[in-house]
């Protein structure tokens, strides 16, 4: 059986990501991976150990700082039990807040949208 494993974000600092993740959303980091040789470290967070959850890859290149950000990214989405507040604590941690706590277009789910520090969008999307 497929299943999703994860999504690789390339990040400029590798703690400044792994904070951000961890502190606003609550995720762990699960597991690193140092490779000198290859010049690169890997930091896989989440929500848990358990196979079947997907995890973000946090892929840092030795000495790169900054992306160039794509076209075709769009976002990453996290369910989470209160908007609002989760924007209001990823705000008091630095991210920058894209689109206000509020009820999707033509719909009733309550979204926003948040940036993390290398400018990845991610949506937060009301989960009760």
């Amino acid at each position: 059986m497929a299943r999703f494993l994860h999504t690789m974000l390339r990040v400029g600092d590798l703690q400044r990501s792994i904070d951000f993740y961890t502190q606003g959303f609550g995720m762990k980091e699960l597991r690193r991976r140092d490779v000198p040789d290859g010049k690169y470290t890997l930091a896989f967070i989440g929500y848990g150990v358990d196979p079947n959850e997907t995890e973000i890859e946090l892929t840092y290149n030795y000495g790169v700082e900054k992306y160039e950000m794509g076209s075709a990214f769009g976002h990453l989405a996290v369910g989470v039990p209160d908007v609002a507040a989760t924007t209001e604590k990823l705000r008091a941690l630095g991210a920058k807040v894209t689109r206000e706590p509020g009820p999707v277009k033509f719909g009733t789910t309550i979204i926003a949208f948040v940036e993390d520090p290398d400018g990845y969008k991610i949506e937060l999307v009301q989960r009760v």
